[in-house]
């Protein structure tokens, strides 16, 4: 991850800017080298966007399914 991702991943975190908190760690999914990390990315995404009722929310569980990590 870029430290200008991670400065504003910190950043959103601190402003609890919930809309940018899912684009944000959707981009370091889609920007992740490995599937386990683009997933632990992609689960925070999912959570924010659930906790903020974001229509994101149904195509990053979708994204999280394919890979297999819903039980």
């Amino acid at each position: 991850m870029s430290k200008a991702l991670d400065a504003a991943m910190i950043a959103a975190h601190a402003a609890h800017d919930q809309s940018a908190l899912i684009r944000l760690y959707t981009q370091a999914a889609n920007e992740a080298n490995a599937i386990d990390a683009a997933c632990f990315y992609l689960t925070h995404a999912y959570v924010f966007a659930l906790e903020a009722g974001a229509p994101e929310a149904p195509a990053l569980h979708a994204r999280l399914k394919e890979h297999g990590r819903e039980a």
